[in-house]
């Protein structure tokens, strides 16, 4: 299981996930699950993945591939837009499972990767994709400031509550971790190191981006001082009258 959270806010955006990957009960690895395309002053575009670990890998690695080749076709480089990217993951989603998808299935195992798309291009504003197994994709707007992917039941609550498009990049941040810690206590299939960026819009280049491994001294305080703030809360709210 994984967990990622892509958020997009009039300021800018959050980027975060785990690094659990989870091949049984007892065969636990980390992998990065967070690929960013760079080209400081021009373009700044990053993927979250989720699913099959090898379908993941496979995908960023013929994404990664395109781009060497140049302009000799469509790649992440060359794309004028944040929809072109989308569709250019998209079409590397497919080309992958049409080339494992039989064979995976002869051992009854289905082709399952999944990305949370998002970034700035140049010539147009901030843009995030939720994009699924399928390479069909939906786009983030006014309404949906945010997409989660992976075990999101846990870390959605506190998202729910303070994330609107006009939320602050420093609070979106720290609501981003507690939205992790609550999910990590719940579901051990989602663990350290926790990669996160945030992008300022029109920034066009990474500027904050951080690893967060256990013993983390910021994730720690943050993690006490939400649970100690949760009780204090619950003990204040009004009695139950029988």
């Amino acid at each position: 299981m994984t967990y990622c959270i892509g958020v997009m806010l009039d300021k800018g955006m959050i980027f975060a996930s785990d690094s659990r990957t989870n091949a049984g009960m007892d065969n636990f690895a980390k992998f990065c699950k967070m690929t960013v395309f760079e080209r400081r002053g021009d373009r700044v575009i990053v993927l979250l993945s989720s699913g099959n670990l090898a379908g993941t890998q496979a995908v960023i690695g013929a994404l990664k591939q395109r781009c060497v080749a140049g302009d000799a076709a469509p790649n992440l480089w060359s794309a004028r837009t944040m929809f072109d990217v989308a569709i250019l993951v998209s079409d590397a989603m497919r080309d992958i499972e049409q080339r494992d998808g039989e064979y995976l299935e002869g051992n009854e195992i289905g082709f399952n990767a999944s990305f949370i798309v998002g970034g700035q291009i140049s010539s147009e504003p901030l843009r995030l994709f939720r994009i699924y197994a399928e390479g069909n994709f939906i786009e983030a707007g006014i309404d949906t400031p945010y997409f989660q992917t992976g075990e999101t039941k846990y870390g959605k609550p506190i998202l729910d509550r303070v994330i609107t498009r006009i939320t602050p990049l420093a609070d979106a941040a720290k609501c981003v971790l507690v939205s992790f810690d609550s999910t990590m206590r719940s579901n051990l299939s989602v663990g350290m190191p926790i990669d996160l960026i945030c992008y300022e819009r029109d920034s066009l280049e990474v500027q904050m981006r951080r690893r967060i491994h256990d013993g983390d001294t910021y994730f720690t305080a943050l993690s006490r001082a939400w649970g100690e703030g949760t009780r204090q809360v619950f003990r204040q709210l009004p009695e139950l009258r029988w």
